[in-house]
C-alpha cells in the first residue's frame, strides 16, 4: 500500500457517518441498488441495510451492471441484509435510531424537515410497490419529494440521493464531518480491512488481531 493510498483511506473514513444510513425495501433491480450504494459511499454511509426480494434471491451484488454502476462502491460500504422490512425497522429504532420512510400518508412532511443530524435511516421502497405499510406506519416519520409534474414518483436511485445530500449538507453544517465519528480502534480495523483485503480475511479465520499499521500504512512487524 502506498502512503498516499493509505492517506486516502483515512481521510474518507474519518468522514465516515455511522449514524446515517438507508435501508432498502426489496429494491430489487441492481443498478438502482448499485447507484443507492455509490451513494451512500459519497455521503459518508458506513454501513446499509437491505431486505431482499421477496422471490428469494439474493442481492445481485455480481456482474458488470452492478460494477459500473456502482464504481466499486460496495468495497467501502457494508451492506447488512435482513429477513423482513419491519422486523429490521423496529431493531435499527431500538438502537435509537429514527427510521424515516418515503412514503405518502397523512402524516407526511418535506423531506427537508426532517432533522438528519440525529441518527437516521431512511427507508426506500422498490418503484414499483414502494414501502410496506407496514414498515411506513412503524416508522419515525413519513417523509416525501414535493413534485410538481405530470409523473409524481422519482426513480428510487434518484430519490435516495436526493434525500441523502440533504442529510449530508445539515451534517456539514453541524460540522458532524470535521471530527471522525467512528471510535480510534474501529476506524483502525477498517483502515487495515481497506488496505489489505487480501490479509484481513486469514486473520479473521485465525482469531487473530489485525497487525499496526505505521503512518505510511505499511504494517509494523
Amino acid at each position: 500500500m502506498t502512503p498516499e493510498r493509505y492517506a486516502k483511506i483515512l481521510r474518507v473514513l474519518s468522514k465516515r457517518q455511522p449514524t446515517l444510513t438507508v435501508l432498502m425495501d426489496q429494491v430489487n433491480k441492481p443498478h438502482n441498488l448499485s447507484a443507492i450504494v455509490r451513494t451512500c459511499d459519497a455521503v459518508g454511509v458506513l454501513t446499509a441495510h437491505a431486505v431482499p426480494p421477496g422471490n428469494g434471491k439474493p442481492l445481485d451484488f455480481g456482474g458488470n451492471t452492478f460494477e459500473a454502476t456502482s464504481g466499486s462502491a460496495h468495497k467501502w460500504v457494508r451492506v447488512q441484509t435482513h429477513a423482513d422490512t419491519l422486523a429490521a425497522v423496529r431493531d435499527l429504532q431500538a438502537q435509537g435510531v429514527q427510521v424515516l420512510a418515503t412514503h405518502l400518508s397523512q402524516r407526511s412532511v418535506d423531506y427537508r424537515e426532517a432533522d438528519y443530524t440525529r441518527p437516521t435511516c431512511v427507508l426506500l421502497g422498490a418503484e414499483k410497490w414502494g414501502v410496506a405499510d407496514a414498515a411506513a406506519d412503524a416508522a419515525d416519520g413519513n417523509i416525501i419529494i414535493p413534485m410538481f409534474g405530470m409523473v409524481q414518483s422519482l426513480n428510487v436511485s434518484v430519490a435516495a440521493a436526493t434525500i441523502l445530500f440533504e442529510a449530508q449538507r445539515q451534517r456539514l453544517s453541524a460540522g458532524m464531518y470535521d471530527a471522525p465519528q467512528l471510535a480510534p480502534d474501529e476506524l483502525a480495523r477498517l483502515a487495515f480491512e481497506w488496505g489489505y483485503p487480501e490479509l484481513a480475511p486469514a486473520y479473521r479465520e485465525r482469531g487473530e488481531a489485525y497487525p499496526a499499521l505505521d503512518d505510511q500504512g505499511q504494517i509494523i512487524a
